[in-house]
């Protein structure tokens, strides 16, 4: 089958692996049909590495896919030949001890699809996925709409652990996909009164598009104090979605007393910092959010029942072939792109 490798910094390259097997009666054979290009891989694409996750070249990167069923091992209930699926990245043991209390994403042994050291990604013709990462869409979205159920499980999942009111007010720092997958989750929930920015204007035009209440620009203008003073005193939760160390500091000064301060953004500093004065005085309460957890089908759902758009983030498509051009367009934000999305099954 032919697959994309990173074969060094900034480079990729079209080569041939074998076609996997099934080999367990649970795993479920996939031709994988769309991929969408994460942050994440960009990192890996841009500097071989996410802190101590460091590429051995070659490598084959990329988790967020959809796919079809080929086949299944003999113990597959889930799914059947021919299933349009989407697809969770994250390969639980279901064993150790954060798995016993429901906490799969810190497993202790999780297997990651695109993560070095734990499994080769989905930039392929063909992948075995264990039946618990694969879930039916049941011809209720697209393909490509079936690529953002993982990133958006992660705004799902961001909001589930901020355990916010219906009527609080949030802000949503960073506008890229994560950004943007956090605003849909939000607005699926009720919520209304959500602020975001982005030093992209095409991302603030896409965040006002997706139904942000205001987006700006701080290139542009002030947007602590425009937040702080269009929320009448700060928001009740702020979401750093761009793995900044100013957006941090923007949240601290943007939250009102009591806040709480959601980390979603990967940096690629190994150390970020706060003011430690005003987050006591504040007494912000700080949520990391790793991943998602148990979070696929109600992304799922939330695409299907079409009550909140989504379709806005699907900017750009690319082939197979042009995978290259597809990760420089996002690495360099060209062209307002929010979500590139590869089609593997389109190759030539």
């Amino acid at each position: 089958m032919k697959t994309i490798e990173l074969t060094s910094i900034k480079t990729l390259q079209i080569s041939q692996a074998p076609t996997p097997q099934i080999k367990e009666d649970t795993d479920v054979l996939l031709k994988v049909e769309c991929v969408g290009v994460c942050g994440s891989d960009i990192h890996y694409y841009e500097t071989g590495r996410i802190g101590s996750q460091i590429v051995n070249f070659p490598y084959r990167i990329g988790h967020e896919f959809s796919a079809t069923v080929v086949d299944t091992g003999k113990s597959v209930t889930r799914v059947k030949i021919g299933d349009q699926v989407a697809v969770d990245p994250a390969m639980p043991c279901y064993r150790c001890d954060q798995c016993l209390t429901g906490r799969e994403n810190t497993c202790r042994e999780l297997l990651f699809l695109g993560c070095p050291g734990q499994a080769p990604g989905c930039l392929c013709e063909y992948i075995v996925m264990p039946e618990g990462s694969v879930f039916p869409t049941h011809g209720k979205i697209s393909l490509e709409k079936a690529a953002l159920v993982e990133p958006l499980s992660i705004g799902v999942y961001a909001l589930k652990q901020a355990h916010l009111q219906p009527s609080s007010s949030l802000a949503i720092l960073g506008s890229g996909p994560i950004g943007l997958c956090v605003l849909i989750a939000a607005l699926a929930q009720g919520h209304k009164e959500i602020y975001m920015t982005d030093v992209i204007k095409e991302r603030v035009q896409l965040a006002n598009k997706g139904g942000a209440l205001w987006s700006g620009n701080p290139k542009q203008q002030d947007v602590t104090n425009e937040i702080i003073a269009r929320s009448q005193g700060g928001v009740d939760a702020v979401f750093e979605c761009a793995g900044q160390q100013e957006t941090l500091d923007q949240a601290i000064d943007i939250l009102k007393p009591g806040g709480k301060l959601s980390i979603v953004g990967i940096p690629r500093e190994s150390k970020w910092s706060f003011s430690v004065d005003l987050g006591r005085r504040k007494e912000i309460t700080l949520i990391n959010v790793r991943r998602q957890n148990q979070c696929m089908q109600q992304a799922i759902d939330i695409i299907a029942e079409n009550k909140v758009q989504t379709d806005f983030m699907l900017t750009h498509q690319f082939p197979f072939e042009n995978t290259s051009q597809a990760f420089n367009c996002v690495a360099n934000y060209q062209d307002g792109v929010a979500k590139a999305i590869i089609h593997i099954s389109k190759s030539k």
